[in-house]
């Protein structure tokens, strides 16, 4: 009966070992340490799927998180408010685009450097953004173009008797 309850201690903390590495090098891989740097804002018409937390990224390379959103209760856009790193000096001409990681990925934001001297500093706005078109503008688009194709064809066609 003593040996029973050996091997399940032994047992037992074998999974909590276990449970904490695999915490540990989730922790690490999603990378959920909080940024140390300043906070710019940035305006959109539309923030669709993105999410607080979601990164901020240039050239594909992770430079902040998105920190939180709200509304402008005047020109009901949404204002973005992003951590960046502290490491990251951005121009004041810097632009910023809503983009997807792919068809089932998460938003971030992508952030294109300008070539102004003066930088960003805390509580600033990047003024240049872009927000992708929603999923059912783009379905309608590409039917739209289907459909004027079509047409275009049969109008080319020749008709009998010519």
């Amino acid at each position: 009966m003593h040996n029973n309850n050996l091997v399940e201690t032994v047992l037992g903390a074998l999974v909590l070992a276990v449970t904490g590495a695999f915490l540990t090098f989730a922790y690490k891989v999603i990378d959920l340490a909080p940024v140390e740097g300043y906070a710019v804002e940035a305006r959109f018409s539309r923030i669709d799927g993105l999410n607080v937390g979601n990164l901020v990224k240039i050239s594909g390379v992770k430079v902040g998180r998105v920190a939180g959103f709200y509304l402008d209760n005047d020109s009901y856009e949404a204002i973005v408010q992003m951590d960046i790193d502290n490491g990251i000096k951005l121009p004041l001409d810097t632009s910023a685009t809503l983009s997807s990681e792919g068809l089932m990925g998460g938003k971030y934001v992508a952030l294109e450097i300008g070539a102004d001297e003066e930088y960003l500093e805390t509580g600033d706005r990047i003024e240049f953004t872009q927000s992708p078109p929603g999923l059912e503008q783009m379905l309608g688009q590409v039917i739209f173009s289907m459909t004027k194709t079509k047409d275009d064809a049969a109008d080319d066609a020749p008709e009998d008797g010519e």
